[in-house]
């Protein structure tokens, strides 16, 4: 009986991973296969001309705050998502609900698996963790463009990543919010892989001067262990693979990269991430004065003030959550 519950709840853990992983590419589908449908095979097609004006008439809301569910983000299926690595989260200090923080969180990943249990489902309890404070992960826009994913999306209590959308949740929408970014994007992926802790981040100022302009505290945040969750194939330098992935990443700013993980049979590879433990540890605030028109230097100075804050998270918690202690973090 024990070893059936055991199986039934990887079952589970599996599901829950595959669900988040591939739901936006199934709705996308879903949306262009109906509407297809409903061009091709049926006379209701003007239903596509309410979705559009439905998507002129709500589209700011993903940067005016939102439309989260506590129902999405309180599912069961996101424990079993948690458990599946496992992730943790570690708070170092309080925030008080009186102010309002923007949360950079370190590294990106792959999928940014840590990122989205820990801030946009209650599967860690950041509600408990963090009483009185409401996190809003912030994310690309794209996942506002399609109908039903970016309600799905914004049910967990992400946001567009727009200047407008941080501008709205820092000034218009009370205290006690936590915006959380990943600051090195999808550029990072290209370092996301085991033994290695890279940050796309020396030019990466644009949440400093957020936080400038706003007066709103930095908090650093680094998960360790994200990195080892997928393995990449390195191609050969100055190939034509190798090139073209360069030439994409100064495109678009993505890094496309072969990864794989593990699959379903024992030593097997697959698109699975490796069931290794993640743990998030949110530092202390760092704090920065309002200052509406920053200068570039002022920029400079709190942005290597927040690095360094940073370095430090990484140097106290890293032996601790398996990294070496030789290793030391890379900013490029």
């Amino acid at each position: 009986m024990g070893s059936i519950s055991k199986d039934l709840k990887t079952a589970l853990e599996v599901c829950s991973i595959f669900q988040w992983a591939l739901s936006a590419f199934l709705i996308v589908v879903f949306v262009v296969l109906f509407h297809l449908y409903l061009v091709v095979f049926t006379p209701y097609w003007p239903l596509i001309g309410l979705t559009i004006i439905w998507l002129i008439f709500d589209w700011r809301t993903p940067e005016q705050g939102g439309r989260r569910s506590d129902w999405v983000r309180g599912w069961c299926l996101w424990k079993q998502y948690r458990d599946y690595f496992p992730l943790k989260m570690v708070k170092t200090h309080d925030l008080s609900p009186r102010h309002n923080y923007i949360i950079a969180t370190h590294p990106h990943g792959l999928m940014s698996h840590s990122a989205f249990c820990h801030f946009a489902t209650e599967a860690s309890g950041f509600s408990r963790i963090f009483p009185g404070i409401t996190p809003y992960i912030l994310t690309l826009g794209a996942f506002f463009w399609v109908p039903i994913l970016r309600d799905y999306v914004m049910s967990s209590g992400a946001c567009s990543v727009s200047r407008a959308s941080m501008d709205y949740l820092l000034t218009g929408n009370g205290s006690g919010n936590a915006l959380v970014v990943v600051v090195g994007g999808l550029a990072e992926c290209r370092y996301s892989r085991p033994g290695f802790s890279i940050l796309v981040l020396k030019k990466r100022k644009g949440f400093v001067r957020m936080a400038l302009q706003h007066g709103v505290a930095l908090v650093p945040s680094y998960s360790f262990g994200e990195n080892e969750l997928y393995d990449q194939h390195i191609f050969t330098p100055g190939g034509w693979v190798n090139r073209f992935q360069h030439w994409f990443q100064r495109l678009v700013h993505i890094y496309p990269c072969a990864f794989y993980g593990r699959g379903f049979a024992e030593n097997s590879w697959g698109l699975l991430p490796y069931n290794r433990p993640v743990t998030t540890v949110i530092g202390e605030p760092l704090l920065i004065p309002k200052i509406e028109n920053p200068s570039q230097e002022t920029v400079d100075k709190y942005h290597a003030l927040y690095i360094k804050a940073l370095q430090k998270l990484f140097d106290e918690h890293k032996v601790q959550y398996g990294i070496s202690e030789t290793q030391e973090l890379e900013i490029v």
